[in-house]
């Protein structure tokens, strides 16, 4: 029976019913070892009668082994006749490749897989796996894909996995995490029983109540685990001090052949196969027979329903078993294990951790690398990583220099891949040192650009990856054949990369273009694909639009058709991002929603999210706040690596300033400025200070925002980039003019103003106009200034940028009234509020005109305010005051004074006269005593 899990069996019931109807989900039942989820999976199967069911369950060693877990469950579908073909798919896809990249061929089976299961549920259908904590990614891969199937789907899957093994680097972390932020699993988590379930669960177990003593003990020493308390209970004689001791304790009482038996299963971990358990022992099968009946009448072992293959009944009593067998008896039972596995043909990663085990390490190597080779096929990284790690722990001492830095070459790739990139630095330096000693320097030489891309990631500068890279190409200086030629185009490429990423656009063209002369025609297609998207995002962000979108083009369609699916995904990556940050939003309108659509279709997640971010930057931009918000908090739940997370935190920070939300803003922008700082790339800190500077400017802290403003410059100024200063020119316009007026303002547009122009970037241009309109305007030269804010009016319309074309109208709006055309006024303020409205946002204070005569209402006999027409007939808008300009209104209601009410707020006299000012002009009125008026109407 089970105890204190009333409310779990329930849930159950109810998620089986739903199944039933069609209505599946990914169920995961989390818990310590021992806390009864494989109990509790029991009563979930007792539960649904009316299904077709299939077990399978994850062993530490399943880890190393791609499709593990797969190929057991494919074992279970082929045993039943419903299900033969699906179980024989599943069997035999495991076995096949795919043509294409390495990511393409993951990603085919990966889908065959999921559909041939998905099949098998033509009526109600339960699957379950236990201990998933031990999967391995392909297992992973397929159960996630499973479980956005089974909404659409009659089957219910439930996994159990223990919560106490989410360490930070197992793959089950991040994969629940995923799954349940998007919704696509349901997770319920078991408890440790409480004194009084102890207690119910002894009485159980003895068939009446047993003494509070004894009781109290066991739950003392169980802390109401319940597998503690059944072992516990049954030693009998005293409770013993740890689980350990109760497993051994009775297993005392087995017979020695029963005893003996279960030492061998328990090398071969949690499952052990009948045939292979008999070979190892040497016994007959009438032996083998007597002990697994005992072990099972005794509660140690429990059989599949094939009766060829079975499980310890907790992993924790396999592992109590393990620990006690003598040094030299474990080692020659996993050597017995490991030569009948082979003649048995299991995978060579069982075979290769048998050996291991066995301290054989000539055998274990050899294995070892076999089973790593067949796992880096199908990108299973991670498995890939763990084997070959067992090949670098068993190398014999006798093995070549050379394929010795073969191995760690292979192993840093992996590392890499699973972003254990500290250690697959070690690996390359370990590498590139055994290549130079033994004179093969074109082999050192290609370990560079990989090298380095891993350092990049450990926070390397910029100098010191060029400095890398540049010194690999003396060690091939010598040589001009095909070979030396394609590692030359890689460092070359590399080297693009590195100064593109930094926005060292002349130096990214010259190694580009170089590397582009060198590569033969039919070099590594990979590198080329990627050599191309690099130049291509060069030449956009160097004014040179037309020949980058052709070569970022021509490099999405090459790796398509040569199904390069990652290529593919990076160049639209590429294009997409580069004309959403060059205020080119039509074209970003088309890329980023087909890279996104081609990025899920192929599964390269990270670049769909990231595509997703920039997406919802664009949509800020352009005025789609309600989009970009949620484009941007879903980009951020599905995760995708840092570069997604600054660049979502970029757009909600943006979003909080528009809103007035400063202090929302500054959080978020200050966080993705702490993530960018390890990476030290423009593209991740400069759009985070301009967002910090505008509301240093909104604040009325001009010192911060110009200096926020220079640090956007400096950095920009270093690679002459225009495409992130850009913002900062109106910025720091407005800090200057109102801090120390028009001469510093004409300096700082002239400093900034050349970096622009000497880009050319067409979709940053109308800044200019911008910046002198202000100028002008600051200075009364209101023509002038009429004239330039006109043009940069146009500008903004034209690429329908929000921020700046919102601000432009409220600038139009000003210089308006100082010549006098209050209608023209009325009407730039008035399409101003309503821009803002539409966003769902008020009017920002600090930008909206403080002497525009707009309509304003006027208090009728009945003494509520009646809106006057405005000059030309216009509605009058509609008026929000902020919570700060509200209190100011009450006080001006008061009959308080600016300084009065300045020394209540405990701010400047200053600031006093700006809040005064500011709900003059949204209310449109012009007198104090209107003010009242307008308050008076309010509840």
């Amino acid at each position: 029976m089970l105890i204190g899990r009333a409310d779990l069996t329930a849930l159950a019931g109810r998620r089986l019913a739903a199944a039933a109807e069609g209505r599946g989900e990914l169920l995961l039942l989390a818990g310590e070892a021992g806390i009864g989820k494989t109990r509790l999976l029991a009563e979930i199967v007792r539960q649904a009668p009316a299904f077709t069911v299939f077990s399978a369950g994850a062993s530490p060693g399943d880890a190393e082994v791609a499709g593990a877990v797969l190929a057991d469950l494919g074992a279970e579908l082929r045993r039943n006749p419903a299900t033969a073909a699906e179980g024989e798919g599943v069997s035999r896809r495991l076995r096949e490749s795919a043509d294409g990249d390495a990511d393409r061929q993951r990603r085919l089976l990966v889908t065959d897989l999921t559909e041939l299961i998905a099949g098998a549920a033509r009526g109600p259908l339960l699957v379950t796996i236990e201990d998933l904590h031990w999967a391995d990614d392909l297992t992973l891969d397929v159960l996630a894909r499973l479980g956005r199937r089974a909404p659409d789907l009659p089957l219910l899957l439930v996994c159990t996995y223990r919560s106490d093994e989410l360490y930070p680097r197992v793959p089950l972390r991040a994969w629940r995490a995923r799954l349940l932020t998007q919704r696509h699993a349901e997770e319920v988590r078991l408890g440790r029983l409480s004194r009084a379930d102890t207690a119910a669960m002894a009485a159980a177990i003895a068939g009446s109540a047993l003494p509070g003593a004894i009781t109290g003990d066991v739950f003392a020493r169980s802390d109401g685990i319940p597998l503690h308390v059944e072992e516990f209970l049954a030693a009998r004689d005293s409770v013993p001090d740890t689980l350990a001791d109760a497993v051994l304790a009775r297993a005392s009482a087995l017979s020695a052949g029963a005893r003996r038996l279960a030492e061998v299963a328990s090398v071969l971990g949690r499952s052990f196969d009948l045939d292979l358990l008999t070979a190892i022992t040497g016994d007959g099968p009438a032996s083998v027979d007597d002990g697994l009946r005992e072990l099972g009448e005794r509660f140690f072992v429990q059989a599949h329903p094939d009766r060829s293959t079975f499980d310890f009944r907790h992993a924790l009593i396999r592992d109590a078993l393990y620990a006690d067998l003598t040094p030299h008896r474990r080692r020659s039972l996993h050597a017995r294990a490991a030569a009948a596995a082979v003649a048995a043909g299991f995978p060579a990663a069982f075979v290769s951790d048998q050996y291991e085990r066995a301290a054989l390490t000539e055998p274990a190597f050899h294995y070892a690398m076999s089973a790593a080779g067949e796992a880096a096929e199908i990108s299973a990284h991670r498995e890939a990583s763990e084997l070959y790690e067992r090949a670098r722990r068993t190398a014999p001492e006798t093995l070549p220099d050379a394929a010795r830095a073969d191995l760690l070459t292979a192993l840093a790739a992996e590392l890499a891949a699973v972003d254990d990139n500290t250690a697959a630095a070690a690996c390359y330096t370990e590498a590139y040192r055994l290549r130079l000693r033994l004179g093969d320097r074109l082999a050192a030489a290609a370990l560079l650009p990989d090298w380095v891309a891993v350092r990049h990631l450990l926070g390397a500068s910029l100098p010191e990856r060029t400095t890398a890279l540049r010194g690999a190409l003396p060690l091939i200086e010598s040589r001009t054949d095909p070979p030396a030629q394609e590692v030359r185009a890689n460092i070359h490429a590399a080297l693009a990369a590195a100064y593109m990423l930094d926005r060292r656009l002349a130096e990214a063209i010259e190694d580009g273009n170089l590397a582009r002369s060198l590569a033969a025609e039919d070099c590594d297609r990979a590198m080329r694909c990627h050599l191309d998207a690099t130049l291509g995002a060069v030449l956009l962000f160097a004014g040179r639009p037309d020949e980058g979108t052709v070569l970022l083009e021509e490099s999405i369609t090459r790796a398509r058709g040569w199904r390069l699916e990652g290529q593919a995904a990076r160049g639209y990556r590429m294009i997409g991002t580069s004309m959403s940050v060059l205020v080119e939003y039509g074209p970003a309108l088309r890329w980023l929603p087909e890279g996104i659509g081609y990025a899920e279709r192929v599964e390269q997640i990270n670049d769909r999210n990231y595509l997703a971010a920039h997406l919802a930057h664009v949509r800020w931009a352009m005025g789609d706040w309600s989009g970009a918000e949620t484009a941007a908090r879903q980009a951020l739940a599905d995760g995708g690596g840092i570069t997604t997370r600054i660049t979502a935190l970029h757009v909600l920070g943006y979003l909080a300033m528009g809103r007035g939300e400063h202090a929302v803003a500054g959080d978020h922008l200050d966080e993705a400025v702490a993530l960018a700082s390890g990476m030290g790339e423009l593209q991740r800190l400069s759009p985070a200070w301009w967002g910090l500077a505008e509301i240093a400017v909104a604040a009325g802290d001009l010192t911060t925002a110009i200096g926020r403003c220079e640090e956007g410059f400096e950095a920009s100024a270093r690679v002459r980039d225009a495409a992130y200063l850009f913002p900062y020119l109106l910025t720091g316009v407005r800090a200057h003019l109102a801090l120390s007026g028009a001469s510093a303002a004409r300096e700082w547009l002239r400093r900034a103003g050349e970096l622009i122009e000497e880009r050319g970037i067409p979709g940053t241009l109308g800044v200019l106009p911008h910046a002198r309109g202000l100028i002008h305007l600051h200075e009364g030269r209101t023509g002038k200034a009429r004239v330039e804010l006109a043009e940069a009016g146009e500008f903004w319309e034209h690429r329908r940028r929000f921020w700046e074309g919102t601000a432009v109208l409220l600038d139009q709006a000003r210089c308006a009234v100082r010549s006098r055309r209050s209608g023209d006024a009325a009407g730039f303020l008035t399409a101003a509020r309503a821009r803002y409205e539409r966003v769902g946002a008020p009017l920002p204070a600090h930008l909206s005109p403080d002497d525009v005569a707009t309509p304003r209402p006027v208090a009728d006999h009945s003494g509520t305010a009646a809106p006057s027409r405005s000059p030309r007939g216009a509605a009058p808008p509609r008026t929000v005051l902020s919570p700060r300009e509200l209190e100011v209104a009450r006080l001006v209601t008061a009959g308080m004074t600016n300084r009065e009410i300045a020394a209540h707020l405990v701010i400047a006299p200053k600031t006093a006269a700006a809040h005064v000012e500011h709900i003059r002009t949204k209310l449109g009125v012009s007198r104090r005593a209107q003010i009242a008026a307008w308050l008076s109407t309010l509840d």
